[in-house]
Formats: C-alpha cells, structure tokens, sequence
C-alpha cells in the first residue's frame, strides 16, 4: 500500500492530458527501489543493448515505452481486471546498466534484480535487447530453478557469437539453463521461426528438455491450445515470462533489432497472454523494442500494451 494505506493509481487523462506530464509506465508514480517498501509489482526499465548482434537500439526502448504507455487505462477492456486495484503497482524506474561493458552491465542488472526480489516485488520489466533476461533470471531463479513461457522469434539457446564469446541477445537462456536457474523440462518457446545458420540451438534444447513450438504449429492449434500445453508445462510451480516483440510479425513490429516476416498478430498475441491466467508468475520481461526503427512508436505501443495484457494475471495471481 502506499503511504495513506490506498494502492498506487494512474493519472487519468481526464485530469492530466496523455500528452502531458512526467512520462512513467502506465502514468503510475515513480517510487524508488529503496522507498519502496509496499510495492507489489515493480515496473523497470532495463536500458542496455550490450547483447545485440544486429539492429542496435533496444537501449532506447524503456523511454519511449513509457512515452506509448500513456495510452493504458486502467481496466482491462475483455479481461475486466483492474490490476492497480488488485496490487501496489509503481514504476520504479531504471536498473543500474554499463553501456560500455557487457559482463559488468550483467552484474549491475543481477545486483538490482536481487534486489528486487528480495524486497517481495514482483518484476515486470522493459528492455532492452534478449540478454537482460540473463541477469534477472539469475534474480528470480537464485534460490530455485524457475519454469518460462518465451514468446519469441528465435530460441536465444545458441552457445556464443564471434568465436564463442558467450553472452549475446542469442545466449541468454542457454547461460539461464548452464547457471542452474531456469528449468529446461519447465520451458516452452512459442512461435519460433526464420532461416537457422544450423541446428545446434534446436538440439541443445531437445537434450535438455525444452518444448520449441514453431509458429506453423502455433497457428494451427489456436491460441487456447498452445496456452493450454505451456501451463500444463510450467506447473503451479514459479514461472517467468519473456516476451520478444520480434515474435510479432514486422508488419505489427517494425522496430526490432532482427525481425523475422510470418510472425504473430498483435490481436494473437494479447489472446496468448491470456492464456498466462492463473500461473504462478516470478517475474516478467518484454524486450527487443528499437525506437530507432520506428520513430513512430507503435512498435512501443504493442510493447507496452503486451506489458498491461501481463501486469493483468500478474496482479490477479499477486491478489491471491
């Protein structure tokens, strides 16, 4: 609760205009890790794009995500969740990040996750490219291995980039499953597409147990099927979620750091958020979003309105 006992709420753009004031996720007040003692859920920016290994950008993504999140209101139009009813949500704004050194930054984003956790916030954050997944899996997943449903594009299970250097936008879950922090059998990636340099991510993945769906499949069973088999996969036990927004089609997508044609409508992928209802979710990401690409911004907005569909069954199962 916040300090008069009543939860965090947005500014309405019936009081303030949407184009107007101090921009924060969802127009929620910026409350401070180390004043945020009765936040719920913590909305984070994570502005670092060390990891990228073509279109650079995703650094700029939380900014101008938070701009496009002026849009959200504050019930949910299918769903008639009011997750700002439901949980304490604030934006507590950006995780320490080193634009200049990749295993340093990976730390500053672990350090600041722990922290997190630690004070019992739930994470929903922003990136940034597929790495800062890395560091704030070792977070949630310190104390056990978590399950994750991974919406994405590509599987991010390659071993290393450019003579094996370990810790691309490519690596992440790979490193996730090396660490000990993410559960293999526990895992589903959904919508996976595009043209491969070879096969060594899909095999790794098969040997330790993670289901890869390609997005042919995904589209053939319909959203409450392929969301039906990944909660039957996470369990009730912790699971994450990341979101890649190059798992949408580039058409929907446009501002990413390496899109891929034949990838989901933004109206599939609000369906397949639903799905999350009832998991017991650790922490969530949605990550890849470029401005540069798209100065328009409605690549943010599909983000951040992907970062609502979460916030949804986030703050629901936080109610519990």
């Amino acid at each position: 609760m916040s300090g008069d006992g009543q939860n965090y709420q947005p500014v309405s753009g019936m009081e303030v205009p949407r184009f107007a004031g101090i921009a924060t996720f969802m127009r929620l007040p910026h409350v401070p890790l180390d004043q945020a003692d009765d936040v719920d859920i913590g909305l984070i920016g994570v502005p670092w794009d060390g990891g990228t290994t073509n279109r650079p950008g995703p650094r700029h993504g939380p900014r101008q995500m938070r701009d496009q999140s002026s849009m959200i209101r504050r019930r949910h139009h299918a769903l008639g969740t009011c997750p700002f009813d439901l949980a304490n949500c604030a934006d507590l704004g950006d995780s320490p990040v080193n634009p200049a050194d990749v295993e340093d930054g990976l730390n500053r984003v672990e350090t600041y996750f722990k922290q997190v956790v630690g004070a019992n916030i739930l994470p929903l954050s922003a990136g940034g490219d597929h790495l800062v997944s890395l560091p704030i899996l070792r977070a949630v997943g310190q104390s056990e291995p978590v399950g994750m449903i991974h919406f994405d594009a590509h599987t991010d299970l390659w071993d290393g980039y450019f003579g094996g250097f370990k810790f691309t936008h490519g690596t992440p879950f790979r490193r996730a499953i090396d660490d000990g922090v993410l559960d293999p059998k526990r895992t589903m990636q959904i919508g996976i597409r595009g043209s491969m340099y070879d096969t060594d991510d899909r095999d790794f993945g098969a040997r330790m147990g993670v289901r890869i769906m390609d997005i042919e499949e995904a589209v053939e069973l319909g959203p409450e099927k392929v969301m039906a088999e990944a909660r039957a996969i996470a369990g009730d036990k912790p699971t994450y979620v990341s979101f890649d927004i190059d798992c949408l089609d580039p058409a929907f997508a446009p501002g990413t750091g390496t899109p891929e044609i034949g990838g989901f409508t933004t109206r599939e992928a609000q369906f397949l958020l639903r799905g999350l209802r009832g998991l017991n979710i650790c922490g969530a990401d949605v990550v890849e979003v470029s401005p540069p690409f798209d100065p328009s911004g409605y690549t943010a907005l599909a983000g951040v309105t992907m970062m609502f569909e979460l916030l949804c069954v986030m703050a629901e199962a936080r109610a519990k």
